[in-house]
């Protein structure tokens, strides 16, 4: 099941007894906790019937002991544990497995175990299964962020350009919590009526509106020398905004869709087999053309051997970052 089938559950009083929502990505295992939070219980309910509980100050008997109480006036109550990851599930397995085979079913226990995956070799996880719910919320990939910001955005009744998503997903990276605070702030500031583009994304998030990662790649595509420079030089004078692990890993990603391109042999199907959006497939018609096959693979080179210098390994030389970088795109354009 998906988090919204859950939610579109818990919204129809299809309550389960106990929910594991577990874990890598974040964001989906609060979106469905607070949705429980704030739906299973009215707010008259809540004073007896609700127990917030966090794994790391809590032990197990103390979860067992709540989940089996009867709730007062309510037909349910709810016991959550958050960061349940730090709860010592072995104090009391037995008896956490023995509740798990025949759970009260006036309880709705909601178990948060964030940033990492439940051991699913441990007996109580099929218990859990069986008895239960499981969600699994996996770290979504790169090239799909743009879309599900794209996602995020029209389900809030906005629209976002396809070049504004994309450099959203290239400045924020894969953490949807994060992603999805900077879209609600970015919401605030834009009227629903209009279109979000590359220019709000700059004006309300802190990006540099001509010096950011996604204005390098476009310079390298183009082999445009002056302005990748001014970029890198920019680049250089603000370390800590533009560290450069992450550009270095947004040109590697780049740059390996550039070689995709290279042996795609039906064009047409290109945008799909690069995973990206077909508004920026000219990019990499572009790209292709200004880095043949062989090119393109000593850029790929280039960037491993770079990388490696960053982080001192076989560095000779200078190693400073700014340095680095300009070494880097000068031999990336000649």
């Amino acid at each position: 099941m998906t988090a919204q089938d859950i939610i579109k559950d818990i919204k129809a009083r299809k309550l389960k007894p106990i929910y594991l929502l577990h874990g890598e990505e974040g964001y989906y295992i609060d979106l469905i906790s607070d949705f429980l939070e704030e739906n299973v219980l009215s707010e008259a309910e809540k004073g007896f019937n609700q127990t917030i509980l966090y794994g790391k100050d809590t032990e197990m008997m103390t979860v067992l002991n709540a989940s089996k109480r009867y709730p007062m006036m309510s037909d349910y109550q709810l016991v959550m544990v958050k960061e349940a990851q730090d709860l010592k599930f072995d104090k009391a397995e037995d008896q956490f497995q023995a509740y798990c085979e025949n759970p009260l079913r006036s309880t709705v226990l909601v178990l948060c175990h964030k940033y990492k995956k439940f051991d699913k070799r441990k007996k109580v996880y099929k218990l859990i299964e069986k008895a239960g719910l499981i969600f699994e919320s996996g770290t979504i990939y790169d090239n799909k962020v743009p879309a599900w910001i794209e996602d995020f955005v029209k389900a809030k009744g906005h629209h976002i350009n396809p070049k504004a998503s994309a450099l959203l997903a290239e400045y924020l990276g894969n953490d949807l919590s994060k992603i999805a605070n900077e879209l609600e702030k970015l919401m605030l500031n834009v009227p629903q009526a209009q279109e979000i583009n590359t220019k709000e994304v700059q004006d309300n998030i802190g990006i540099s509106k001509e010096y950011n990662v996604f204005e390098l790649q476009n310079a390298l595509t183009r082999r445009d020398v002056y302005k990748a420079n001014q970029i890198v030089n920019y680049f250089e004078a603000n370390p800590k905004a533009n560290p450069i692990v992450l550009v270095m890993g947004n040109l590697a990603g780049y740059f390996t869709k550039i070689l995709k391109y290279h042996y795609v042999t039906d064009k047409s199907q290109a945008a799909r087999e690069l995973g990206v959006n077909p508004y920026f497939l000219k990019d990499y018609e572009l790209a292709a053309r200004n880095y043949n096959l062989g090119k393109t693979f000593e850029v790929i080179s280039l960037l491993r051997e770079y990388d490696l210098k960053s982080k001192g390994v076989d560095a000779t030389g200078h190693t400073e970052h700014g340095e680095l970088m300009k070494e880097l795109v000068f031999k990336i354009m000649h």
